[in-house]
């Protein structure tokens, strides 16, 4: 395994090792994470994965400075899962001058997390758009964790005519149902053992619905009035469309449920397709 942090080094290491299946991290890996190395292990002769934290997605107050870095213990775990090659860029080789231009986003980028998070989703679409332009992959692999994430670098690949396929890999969960998340690392003990609050309102809306309740709004808000209860700051709880992301209809044939909430300090994400 290589471990390159120039942009005119990667793309020459790259010459003739088409095609490329890419994995785009943050890094703090976990086995969601290598879940997707697995999984573009499937698509391309080589496999990328990228190690970057990236400024442009935070904003004022968040968590960039603390957000942990691991590269060292990231790199044994993925020579373990079969990558070969990581791509660590430092911030001045992705941003030798300041970024002036910035993908715009459709207007789903400010509901749910956008709404909480404003600007969020022009930095990544900004930065993926980068990477996509430096390693030139034939596909590229995301974890449905992200779920509004994903819906919006596919958008972004299909009105741009990226030449890339984008792959979803599931959710990888802790046995008491926690999406995994480098987050968590954040939570004390009290809060570990609450986590999976959140996934367990996610499976009761799922299970109403499949009874036959049709009431979408009283289910969000017993979902969130319960999480509250717990005490959780709720930001959403949204029943949407799975294929457009709007707001979900009798008569959609797939169906997300999307919660964001923090516990302390921590916000936590999850959704669920049905």
């Amino acid at each position: 395994m290589e471990i390159i942090s120039a942009i005119a080094v990667l793309r020459e290491t790259l010459q003739g090792r088409q095609p490329v299946a890419f994995v785009p991290t943050m890094g703090n890996l976990h086995e969601g994470h290598l879940a997707l190395v697995e999984q573009a292990r499937q698509h391309g002769r080589c496999v990328v994965v990228s190690i970057f934290v990236n400024p442009l997605q935070f904003g004022a107050g968040e968590d960039l400075e603390k957000y942990p870095r691991t590269l060292e213990a990231d790199c044994r775990k993925l020579q373990a899962a079969g990558a070969d090659i990581v791509f660590t860029p430092s911030a001045h080789e992705l941003f030798p001058t300041p970024q002036q231009f910035q993908v715009e986003p459709p207007s789903i980028a400010s509901e749910l997390c956008g709404a909480v998070r404003p600007g969020h989703f022009h930095g990544v679409a900004t930065i993926v758009l980068k990477l996509f332009n430096i390693v030139q992959p034939a596909c590229g692999v995301f974890g449905k964790k992200d779920y509004q994430q994903l819906h919006i670098i596919r958008g972004m690949v299909r009105e741009f005519d990226l030449p890339i396929q984008i792959f979803a890999g599931e959710t990888i969960r802790a046995e008491d149902g926690l999406a995994l998340s480098s987050r968590n690392g954040y939570l004390s003990q009290e809060e570990r053992a609450e986590a999976p609050r959140l996934y367990r309102a996610l499976l009761q809306i799922r299970e109403a619905l499949a009874s036959g309740q049709i009431d979408f709004a009283a289910l969000e808000t017993a979902a969130r009035n319960d999480l509250a209860r717990h005490g959780w700051q709720v930001d959403y709880i949204s029943l949407r469309n799975a294929n457009t992301l709007q707001a979900a209809q009798p008569g959609d044939a797939a169906r997300v449920v999307l919660g964001a909430a923090r516990l302390g300090t921590t916000r936590l994400i999850d959704n669920l397709e049905f």
